[in-house]
């Protein structure tokens, strides 16, 4: 008897479909062919002894066990439970009426009981674009879904809830995710966490502060260069706690991510908190950009989408390791290839970089730099051409003096920013809601003359310092992002002479840091 199961495995944040076809005839052995990683062969004994435990018996026939398209590679443990499920429905043990009406993922402990899988989010999209009924997923996989579905997900525990659900027993309705479920989880707000430092607990800094809005509030780059203990690294860490909330649709495509990546927010539903993300910097290639053996897994840019990927130490990173966030912060995403795979992850984030200026951290700081001026050369060579021209903003972070330290003056908290921050982005979500896009920084070249017009004086103004600055053509149009940005928070429809200006003067590694 031939029966055929939809399951499903994900292909960078999209799902497709996978057919579990299981054959029982006249034979001996059990056989596993379609392309099968180890986790997925390993998956027979765990069904049969799962199956064994509750009772049902192994067929002493020739099963065969495929797993369609067969020219794909297969991985993970999600097969599990459409193979146990195929096995008894072929062997005549259990008629299963709803059979064929879902896609069915999940891994099968010895017990029967049912794991969680990665991917629900993408798995849950594509049945619902092929016109299944529904899913039967693991119960906490089925928890990331609460806010995304549309049709009808069913969270399992154990392998005899999945057979009430496909034997359409009395009652199986229970085990669907409806509005009840939202009882069992604490509400993800976009609001402040309590963790991070707030802006008026760091000292001084104004300028950082000022720049760090800025780049909240326009999603742009920035770099921030200064010595040990100048409060780099706390600045970028506050910054958290000025982000804007995240729009339904970019709370989808982050969730997808951690979704595919086994990370899914599993007592929250959707992520709706813009994620912070800080590799060290002996973090390697494909621990940055994704990758792996097998499953091509999301990095830490594809994990940062939607948020900030913050990265200390900058000038430290190796060459190559900084040569490879070039081309994510240019295309907003990045292809993986492999031998017979080629998988596209989302990267649109937001780098936060802190640097020392030279090796030893007080280049600029009186007579304290200890660095020969190769070394110093060397160090800051890091710093400069294509990359920094895909960082917007370049901001110098000075040592606070005792003044500061001892001023007790009532400084501006991270809520009052945030306040500017958000109202400047729903300008943006208004302008841009035919677009495609949500802020200032993902603006191309037509978007660009379309919402950034300059009058004569801002055009002579920004020919004349282009031209003694010699800033390439990819500064050029950030320059004018940042503009526009500025314009935002100060809520002025045009672009002024001073916002360029300012803009500008957050140019200053392409010319070196003197």
């Amino acid at each position: 008897m031939l029966i055929q199961i939809s399951s499903a495995k994900c292909i960078g944040i999209e799902a497709s479909r996978v057919l579990v076809e299981i054959s029982i005839a006249n034979g001996i052995g059990l056989f596993l062919v379609g392309l099968a990683d180890a986790a997925v062969k390993e998956s027979l004994l765990r069904t049969n002894t799962a199956l064994n435990a509750l009772g049902f018996r192994i067929p002493g026939k020739k099963i065969v066990i495929n797993l369609a398209p067969a020219d794909t590679h297969k991985s993970g443990s999600g097969y599990d439970l459409p193979i146990a499920l195929g096995i008894i429905a072929a062997s005549g043990q259990l008629e299963m009426p709803g059979l064929s009406k879902y896609v069915i993922v999940g891994e099968l402990g010895l017990d029967g009981s049912i794991r969680k899988v990665p991917g629900a989010i993408p798995i849950v999209e594509m049945a619902q674009k092929m016109g299944f009924e529904g899913c039967i997923l693991p119960y906490e996989s089925a928890l990331e879904t609460i806010e995304f579905s549309r049709g009808k997900v069913f969270g399992v525990r154990n392998l005899e809830e999945v057979l009430q659900i496909i034997c359409e027993r009395e009652g199986y309705g229970r085990y669907a995710v409806d509005e009840s479920w939202m009882k069992e989880i604490v509400p993800d707000t976009a609001g402040q966490d309590d963790r991070c430092m707030d802006f008026a607990e760091i000292v001084g800094q104004e300028g950082a502060k000022r720049a760090l809005e800025i780049a909240a509030a326009g999603g742009h780059n920035i770099i921030m260069v200064g010595p040990p203990g100048a409060g780099k690294s706390s600045l970028a860490k506050a910054m958290r706690n000025i982000l804007p909330p995240m729009s339904l649709e970019e709370a989808v495509q982050t969730s997808k991510i951690y979704s595919v990546a086994g990370l899914g927010n599993l007592t929250h539903g959707l992520i709706h908190q813009r994620p912070f993300r800080a590799p060290h910097i002996s973090a390697s290639v494909p621990a940055l950009i994704g990758g792996g053996s097998g499953t091509v897994n999301p990095g830490e840019i594809s994990l940062a989408h939607n948020g900030i990927l913050f990265i200390d130490e900058f000038g430290e990173l190796p060459r190559k390791t900084i040569d490879t966030l070039r081309a994510p912060m240019e295309d907003k995403h990045i292809s993986i290839s492999r031998l017979k795979t080629k998988v596209d992850y989302p990267a649109d984030f937001t780098l936060v970089a802190a640097s020392n200026p030279c090796p030893c951290g007080y280049y600029g700081e009186g007579d304290r730099c200890s660095c020969s001026i190769s070394a110093r050369n060397a160090y800051l060579a890091k710093l400069s051409g294509p990359l920094m021209d895909r960082i917007d903003i370049q901001v110098k972070v000075r040592r606070v003096v005792m003044n500061d330290l001892l001023d007790k003056r009532k400084m501006e908290t991270s809520r009052d920013v945030a306040a500017r921050v958000v109202a400047a982005r729903e300008i943006q979500r208004e302008r841009f809601k035919d677009e495609g896009i949500f802020c200032n920084a993902q603006m191309n070249n037509k978007q660009l003359d379309r919402y950034c017009p300059l009058d004569k004086e801002c055009k002579e103004f920004l020919a004349a310092l282009m031209e003694k600055s010699e800033l390439s053509a990819r500064a050029f149009t950030r320059v004018i992002k940042i503009a526009r940005t500025i314009a935002d928070i100060e809520r002025t429809p045009d672009i002024t002479v001073d916002q360029l200006a300012e803009a500008l003067s957050y140019r200053f590694l392409n010319k070196g840091v003197n």
